[in-house]
């Protein structure tokens, strides 16, 4: 630890660096390696495919669906986001083969095409630098530019550039496992719904963390009862005119969808007691999510 004041540095010949504070007795000696020894960094092919887009966009892409990739490192496809666009078309989905979720933007005019599969771990560090280029460029739009070549990917937003190398893995089908039509859709206020979830969720089981949404007209009641805990319930006002069904899910699961979104209505699709669930939000924004049904 240095004290105030200014600080002399001298770098020698041998790769050492030598600090020492100005009129004071205190220095330091740092030994070092020469820099020519220092591994070459990785950079883009040239002509390699690339997309612009606002960081701001990269960040919403990431936000609305991290929360469902897969922490299991063994299972490298759903441990990674997928990350495609073609012509105007930018699209993220994700998966932890019990839940999905996709979001699609339309940028405006006509950019490369490109399919990669980013790491969780890259995911992280990749909201990292859009949260600091977003803090450092409030007044301003700030871009990124996205570089796939061969089977690395270069993000590159004012002077930083982020290297991933990507999963050499095949994405699951995911267009097959969401459900095309919905037999029943219920309109349900998303705060109070999560409210609810979070306070029935308590006395869930700690293993299944699993709740019982059981539907009539106009209501839904979320129920969940453990050997261990007890029971809870709560009942939500809802838009549903359908006859009554009861399903049964991870609450988790759920909270994490609706934690990601900030619309004050969301659509909940859903058939029959063994189906999936599909939550939109209430607006046109082109999301969705996918939750696996679970018996209790």
């Amino acid at each position: 630890m240095m004290p105030e004041g200014s600080i002399q540095i001298t770098s020698q010949d041998n790769s050492t660096t030598v600090l020492k504070a100005a009129g004071s007795a205190r220095r330091y000696t740092l030994r070092g390696i020469p820099g020519a020894d220092f591994p070459p960094l990785p950079a883009p092919a040239e002509g390699s495919p690339t997309l612009a887009m606002d960081v701001a966009v990269l960040s919403e892409l990431i936000t609305r669906t991290h929360f469902s990739i897969s922490t299991d490192e063994t299972r490298a496809h759903l441990n990674s986001a997928l990350f495609e666009w073609d012509g105007d078309i930018v699209r993220m989905v994700t998966t932890d083969g019990h839940r999905l979720s996709k979001i699609e933007v339309k940028l405006e005019g006509r950019q490369a095409s490109a399919t990669m599969l980013i790491p969780l771990k890259a995911i992280h560090e990749l909201k990292k630098l859009c949260d600091e280029t977003t803090a450092e460029n409030r007044d301003s739009k700030a871009q990124v530019q996205i570089t796939q070549s061969g089977s690395s990917a270069f993000f590159q937003t004012g002077g930083s550039i982020f290297s991933v190398k990507l999963v050499d893995a095949q994405f699951p089908p995911y267009a097959q496992v969401i459900p095309q039509n919905s037999e029943k859709k219920v309109r349900v206020p998303r705060a109070q719904f999560a409210d609810a979830l979070r306070a029935v969720s308590i006395a869930a089981s700690e293993r299944t963390g699993g709740v019982k949404l059981s539907l009539s007209q106009g209501t839904m009641r979320i129920s969940s009862e453990s050997p261990e805990s007890g029971d809870g319930s709560d009942e939500v006002p809802v838009d549903y005119p359908g006859a009554p069904m009861t399903i049964g899910f991870n609450a988790k699961y759920f909270l994490d969808v609706l934690g990601a979104l900030d619309d004050e209505e969301i659509v909940l699709g859903l058939s029959g007691e063994l189906d999936p669930a599909v939550v939109r939000p209430g607006s046109e924004k082109a999301f969705l999510a996918v939750v696996m049904p679970m018996r209790i």
